[in-house]
């Protein structure tokens, strides 16, 4: 009698990384509305939802709830779990103990690594190479409390010396898609590759027909017709026959809504199956070992995400994801990324003389601790450099890993070097370049030559070059910008806690106007002196002044950091309510009858109406307070009342002193307001 068909369904779960580099917070995004930015969305969707899946009966109602990764292979990106760790701890915590749990019942866990950013290794030097697999190896054991068996490439972008590394770090197995091997046997069963320097590692060869339909096709709509798909295949003699599903784990939940459910019902019923065995990679071989698996050849370089090798990261190959759109800025970007490694890498090597003894090997060793609390991070360079100088020690670890976080894929995926993800790694590249210090101007001066080269598909944003100066590098010193912030908001909302409000990697003390800001990745204080001014009413500038610097850093409103500019907006908005906002719209307000930016409008509205009925002097106090009410909830001029200025508003005819008092309001509502005649 042949053994159960052995099913592997794995899910590879990332997101590209958020965190503003200087906080490593992540700050609202948009583009991901209602929720505050993508990682939140995609939590909400996917990572909550697959963690916690629900069975139902035939009437709809809930059977009982899965955690279906206790049930699935799965990776997860190192630098979500950090962000997860912190925002999401409970999908956090049920991640962990879906591992233990599948250990428990099969004897390893479901869980594999990753290396540690979303590099695409095939480019990159064999250091970064074992860097990143020693940190994402790191990484995991911290969390699971175990050795990995297996490790998931970003993309699936492979090439021979990728898999020497990986073995070398003792690394069992990869997840590759079938075509990139060569001499597979066509039953599913994992291959063995021996690499050029000598070294053996298992490869699991993923169905590309289903895990295809799975990602892109209709399979996830209906769980019995993916089940009956699965099990249909016939078993080959006396050995089980293998079947590996891959894809993002994104599929289920957020790329197709509801289709956890139907991974958690495929998965409870193979569970019961007595011909089917649901397990991961590390199970499989333990049962039946490499020795006897067929030895293939390696396509090389290749991913899963690219037809021309790894391309899409390096080149206009032709890979897009909108239609009209050129890719010829990858080139550029791509050579400018690799030179500015090359310069912080020599950078860190020179400045680490009489601070570390092996530069690249405290590098790779700082992958335990990467991830963890700055307190850790402290401890391992005041380790690390003998405690002689754990500043400088803290300084140059952070310029490592700004080194090689620039690398981060996303950047080349999409159509456009102005988009959110590569903006991302630009701006990891402006963090690393403040830390380079003296080499610092030479270092940028090279990386924007070569940025100029790169050519946005949209003409507004001109060249890479552009992009960074304008929406990478930032406009202000960084610590004087959230100090700036922080006076402004405790001077305007002081009973706000998020006045004073920390980031994960900086700590801010307060005592009058004298704000102290603490970079504990880097070890810098700045300890800076705070003046808030008011033009108007919602015009708030900060003024930020290092001790000893006669310069000095002024941020408007819309420039704070996001803790600050909530707390001031907030602020701002209850004053103003009082003070601007009739009583009969301020009870249908509260009652839920309309909402406060409705309730606004019809104020404006009205205030408008009346400025038109009046003679003689204006007074337009209180429709300037509204616009600054309706400014702190981010909100657009309402039509009815942009309609209702036009007809108070008649430059040809209005009298000069009446224009006078109406223009300022004509230029907020995005009037054209014409300039005075020379008669005038």
């Amino acid at each position: 009698m042949s053994e159960p068909r052995s099913v592997i369904i794995h899910g590879h779960f990332y997101q590209p990384p958020r965190e503003n580099p200087w906080l490593d917070e992540v700050e609202a995004e948009p583009s991901a509305r209602p929720f505050h930015d993508w990682n939140q969305r995609i939590e909400a969707e996917c990572y909550r939802t697959v963690a916690a899946a629900r069975l139902l009966d035939g009437e709809g109602r809930i059977v009982r709830v899965m955690n279906a990764l206790e049930y699935m292979s799965f990776n997860f990106g190192p630098t979500l779990l950090e962000w997860m760790e912190r925002k999401a701890p409970d999908t956090y915590a049920r991640i962990l103990a879906a591992d233990r749990e599948s250990e428990r019942r099969l004897g390893h866990g479901n869980a594999i690594a990753q290396p540690y950013h979303h590099a695409i290794l095939p480019l990159g030097s064999w250091r970064d190479k074992r860097t990143e697999a020693r940190w994402g190896i790191a990484d995991f054991r911290r969390r699971f409390g175990r050795e990995p068996v297996g490790m998931w490439l970003p993309e699936t972008a492979v090439d021979d010396e990728t898999l020497d590394v990986l073995a070398a770090e003792g690394i069992q197995f990869t997840i590759l898609a079938p075509y990139q091997v060569e001499g597979a046997p066509d039953d599913g069963s994992p291959v063995r590759y021996v690499t050029r320097g000598g070294r053996t590692i298992v490869i699991f060869p993923y169905d590309g027909r289903m895990s295809h339909d799975v990602a892109f096709g209709a399979v996830l709509r209906n769980g019995v017709a993916w089940l009956e798909r699965l099990l249909a295949i016939p078993a080959t003699g006396t050995s089980p026959r293998l079947i590996t599903v891959a894809t993002d784990g994104e599929t289920y939940g957020h790329h197709q809504k509801f289709a956890e459910m139907a991974l958690a019902f495929v998965l409870d019923v193979l569970e019961r199956t007595p011909t089917a065995r649901v397990e991961n990679g590390a199970s499989w071989l333990a049962r039946y070992g490499a020795e006897e698996l067929a030895t293939v050849q390696l396509v090389e370089p290749s991913a899963w995400s690219c037809a021309h090798g790894v391309g899409r990261w390096s080149r206009d190959c032709g890979c897009h994801m909108r239609e009209g759109t050129q890719q010829s800025w990858r080139a550029p970007l791509r050579e400018a990324i690799d030179e500015l490694a090359r310069g912080l890498g020599e950078v860190y090597e020179r400045e680490s003389a009489g601070v570390f003894a092996e530069p690249w090997e405290v590098r790779d060793a700082f992958g335990g601790v990467v991830g963890a609390s700055p307190d850790a991070i402290e401890a391992f360079a005041a380790a690390a450099s003998g405690g002689s100088d754990v500043q400088r020690a803290l300084a140059l670890l952070e310029l490592a890993r700004g080194g090689l976080r620039i690398f981060t894929s996303c950047a080349w995926f999409f159509d456009d070097i102005a988009g959110i993800e590569a903006v991302q790694v630009l701006r990891y590249a402006a963090r690393a370049l403040e830390l380079a210090g003296s080499d610092s101007a030479r270092l940028e001066h090279a990386f924007l030559d070569t940025l100029e080269r790169a050519i946005s598909n949209d003409p507004g944003e001109g060249t890479g070059r552009d992009v960074f100066l304008r929406r990478a590098r930032p406009p202000a010193v960084p610590a004087l910008r959230l100090a700036a912030s922080v006076g402004a908001a405790c001077a305007i909302a002081p009973d706000d806690p998020r006045s004073i409000a920390s980031a994960p990697a900086i700590a801010i003390a307060r005592d009058g106007d004298h704000v102290r800001v603490t970079e504990r990745r880097i070890g810098r204080v700045t300890s800076t002196v705070v003046a808030v001014t008011r033009d108007g009413t919602s015009d708030v500038h900060g003024a930020a002044r290092a001790d000893g610097d006669g310069a000095a850093t002024t941020v408007a409103l819309d420039e704070m950091t996001e803790s600050q500019r909530d707390a001031i907006r907030d602020g701002l908005r209850r004053a103003l309510l009082e003070t601007t906002l009739p009583a009969e719209l301020r009870t249908r307000v509260a009652s839920g009858e309309v909402t406060l930016a409705a309730a606004i409008g019809v104020a404006l509205r009205d205030e408008f109406r009346s400025l038109e009925r009046q003679s003689g002097a204006l007074d337009t106090v209180r429709s300037h307070a509204l616009l600054d009410l309706l400014h702190t909830l981010g909100a657009g001029v309402p039509f009815d009342a942009q309609t209702a200025f036009a007809e108070a508003f008649e430059p040809g005819s209005d009298s000069r002193e009446r224009r006078a008092a109406l223009s300022g309001l004509a230029h907020r509502l995005g009037f054209v307001v014409p300039e005075p005649t020379a008669s005038e």
